[in-house]
């Protein structure tokens, strides 16, 4: 069973290059980040075609998440319980499913955007009622992982050079800790094969050709039960989806499972 994460920024602008990929990957379930379309605008009739079914939450120009399958889709959760909103609106960043053997959480962290900022409160809460909503199933018998765009590199050596993220956001201690407490749930990092290069790196900003210099970070993360864990056979960054024109300044992360 082939899973997979992909932050597409803009399903709209990405379409055609996504429905190339899952067509040519073979991914059974897709877990989807910033879709930046209304639900009813989601492009269910085209993923259909190549026998997708999609579970979705999302509300239009912003953010919104999506769980792609070809394997069942069942037990759909929007959102999370205790979500603790921005400036009094419940954004849509999450969303499980269960797919065949396997349930998935596809999520869109906050960014946080800088480290005095409301949203950056915004964002460790939101971490808080992530961990609190996934503990049952991260401690549970079936393959469980939370997939998706987390806006934090785990460790210094997932970003390319720390030094320049001194007193930005992505690196503090306050959301590596809140990493922490998620795996403390009973979840573990299914860190990627790069396929090229050294580090695993899964985005790349689109100025001051970041992606050519390889000036990546590893934000886009597999985190995974015991029973997910497991079964993994191996993963890796499709780095090859970050290049060309019209590409999406994520690559998807690939984990393959014998399940």
């Amino acid at each position: 069973m082939r899973i997979a994460t992909w932050n597409v920024n803009s399903i709209t602008a990405r379409l055609p290059r996504l429905l190339a990929w899952l067509e040519s990957s073979g991914t059974d379930v897709l877990c989807l980040q910033e879709a930046k379309v209304a639900e009813d605008q989601f492009p269910r009739d085209q993923l259909r075609e190549l026998g997708y079914e999609a579970a979705v939450n999302a509300t239009g120009r912003w953010n919104g998440v999506a769980v792609l399958s070809r394997v069942g889709l069942a037990d759909v959760v929007k959102g999370l319980p205790g979500d603790p909103g921005y400036e009094g609106a419940v954004e849509p960043r999450a969303i499980s499913a269960t797919c065949g053997p396997v349930r998935v959480c596809s999520v869109y962290v906050p960014n946080g955007r800088e480290v005095d900022h409301p949203h950056y409160t915004y964002k460790l809460q939101w971490f808080e009622a992530l961990r609190a909503a996934v503990a049952g199933d991260a401690s549970g018998g079936r393959p469980f992982a939370v997939l998706g765009d987390y806006n934090v590199a785990p460790a210094d050596e997932d970003v390319y050079d720390v030094a320049a993220f001194e007193g930005l956001t992505h690196v503090t201690p306050a959301e590596r800790a809140a990493l922490a407490a998620l795996r403390e749930t009973g979840l573990s990092d299914v860190v990627p094969r790069p396929l090229k290069y050294d580090r695993p790196y899964t985005y790349w900003d689109y100025r001051q050709l970041a992606f050519p210099k390889n000036r990546g970070m590893r934000i886009d993360l597999v985190y995974g039960n015991g029973p997910f864990t497991e079964a993994v056979k191996d993963a890796y960054v499709d780095r090859e989806e970050r290049k060309g024109k019209g590409a999406s300044d994520h690559a998807p992360v690939v984990a393959d499972l014998d399940v």
